[in-house]
This record gives structure tokens, sequence and C-alpha cells, in this order.
């Protein structure tokens, strides 16, 4: 008489084995794999505010008017396959109610279009594939994945450096918890314009370069933790132009005291991290928690009928 493993037992004991392996594969190969950002982002964000912009066709300032930003950010895939690198297209209008909608976004009241270009697993700045500007930081668009409660390097495209901003606790967002983070940006040069000199109180000279010079009273995000996705963002940005070596504001481009997040933008923004943030959670606990119950479980009972077997009566010779 002899003992044989059924095939039923054998098939629980390997895929209790196959699962108590996967278990930990989830987490150490899968799960950073998931932490990667996306190649094919295509997402718009809106910001509206009230405050004062320079009407170029009035030559004078424009107060208590609706300002309102559209950020319109597409990934370049074929160029992000080819680098390995996140490779976005960034284009950001700034558009009053006169402007608006607006066909083309060159009738806008300002209007850039920049490529951003990170690293996909730490969200450094990579520069390569035609990256414009060449900028710095560790956040800009979103922040890296798994953000931690300090300090981060904000990059802001107008001022042309980077920010310190602070991370000052946590922050709610259509009831969507994250980390908030604030700073501000005292006043700065960041270039030269040539405009006629009565524009900035020298009316005997034709042309000047005059000074820009740019401020940010509050800069404010709330961004989730898991993702790095910006839940919400305000700024209060001030840019103005000053006669040459001038410590005065003659003239303001834009200003205003806090444009924000729609809430629109800030329910597009929670439900796609809610949906990015669920499945690195199924990566990152359900599915090896699952996967290690479920297999230790199979892999005991199979293992119990392997050991207890099928008693065969042996061939006589």
């Amino acid at each position: 008489m002899r003992r044989t493993a059924s095939p039923l037992s054998l098939i629980l004991l390997g895929a209790g084995v196959f699962l108590l392996v996967l278990a930990p594969l989830l987490v150490t190969q899968v799960l950073p794999q998931a932490k990667r950002t996306p190649l094919d982002v295509d997402t718009t964000t809106v910001f509206e505010g009230s405050g004062s912009y320079f009407d170029t066709a009035r030559l004078e300032t424009l107060n208590d008017r609706r300002i309102t930003i559209t950020r319109q950010v597409r990934g370049d895939v074929a160029e992000g396959v080819r680098s390995g690198k996140a490779v976005w297209d960034v284009s950001t209008s700034v558009d009053t109610d006169a402007t608006l909608p607006a066909t083309d976004t060159r009738d806008s009241l300002q209007w850039t279009l920049e490529r951003w270009v990170t690293d996909r697993r730490t969200n450094e700045p990579a520069h390569c594939c035609g990256e414009s500007p060449v900028f710095d930081g560790e956040a800009y668009l979103k922040f890296p994945f798994d953000v931690e409660k300090r300090d981060y390097r904000w990059w802001d495209g107008t001022l042309g450096a980077v920010v310190l901003l602070r991370h000052t606790g946590p922050g709610t967002v259509q009831g969507h918890r994250g980390l908030r983070f604030t700073g501000s940006v005292p006043a700065t040069r960041t270039g030269v314009r040539q405009v006629p000199g009565r524009l900035v109180g020298l009316p005997d000279r034709p042309q000047v370069l005059a000074e820009e010079w740019y401020a940010n009273s509050a800069i404010e995000l709330v961004v989730d933790r898991p993702t790095g996705r910006i839940l919400y963002a305000a700024t209060g940005p001030r840019k103005t132009l000053r006669a040459p070596g001038s410590d005065k504001d003659a003239v303001v481009l834009l200003s205003s005291g806090r444009i924000a997040f729609t809430e629109a933008t800030q329910r597009q923004q929670v439900r796609l991290a809610s949906a990015d943030g669920g499945r690195l959670g199924l990566l990152g606990g359900t599915l090896p928690l699952g996967a290690g119950i479920l297999g230790g479980v199979l892999a005991l009972v199979g293992g119990l009928l392997v050991a207890r077997g099928r008693i065969v009566p042996t061939a006589r010779p």
C-alpha cells in the first residue's frame, strides 16, 4: 500500500505558493512601476478671481475685473516613450471677460506655451526633449508621489526661480484630505521691456527699457499625499513696470489678491486623485494582503491534503 497526492491537493498547494510569492512582488516590483508619472496626461485646470490688468487698447489699467487663467496640459506620448521621461506640453492663457471665450489662445491677455520634462519616478526636472524653460525644483505641475510633511521647492514660472513652499498642516478639498503648502514672493525684478517713456512717467523719452517686477502675496496649494496631484491652487500675482532705476511701480500689468481653482476644477482634481490613489492602495495594501492570506490558506490546505494523500494498493510481483 502507498499514498499518492490527488490533483486537487497539488493544485491548491501550487496556487497557494504562487499567491505567497506574488504578494511581496506586488509591493516591491509592481507598485513602484505604478508610481510613475503618466505619459498620456490630458487635463485642463481653470483659475478664477478678480483684480486689475493693463488694457493695451486704452493704455490704462482697469480695476475690479474678472480674471481667468486656463492651463492645458497634454503629454507627448511618442517623445515620452522614446526618452523614458514625462514630456508635457503646457499652454497657459490669462483672459478677461473681453477675451472669453477665446477662439485662439493668441488673442488672450497673456499666453505662454512651455514644455516640461520630468523624471517619471522622482518628479525631478529632466533636461532633454526640447524642454522650455529650463527649470528647477521638486514640484511644479504636480508633487512627487507619497508627499511628505516637509517644505518643498516649488518652481514659479513667472519668477523664473524656485520658491520655498512650507508645509502648514492638513487641508480638505471637496471632502478629500491632503496636505497644505503656502509661500510668497517678494517684489523681484524679472526683466526689462521696451515701452514709450510716458507710460512709466518719462514723457521726454520716446522709448525706454522699463523694468518688469513681479511679486506674489499668497501661494496656496493642497496636495493629495499618495499621488502628488494638486487638488487646490490659489495665487496672488502682481506684475508691474517701473521706470529704469525707480523703486516705485509706474504701471500695473496684472494684479489680484487671489485667483484660485474653480469648483469644477477642484471636483475634477479630487476625482482623478481618488481614482489614482485607489489603484495605488490596491497594489500597496489590499491585493498583497489578500494574496498573502488566501495563499497561506490554500498552501496549508493543499499541504495537508498532499501529506494525507490517497491510499493506493501496490501491485504484487
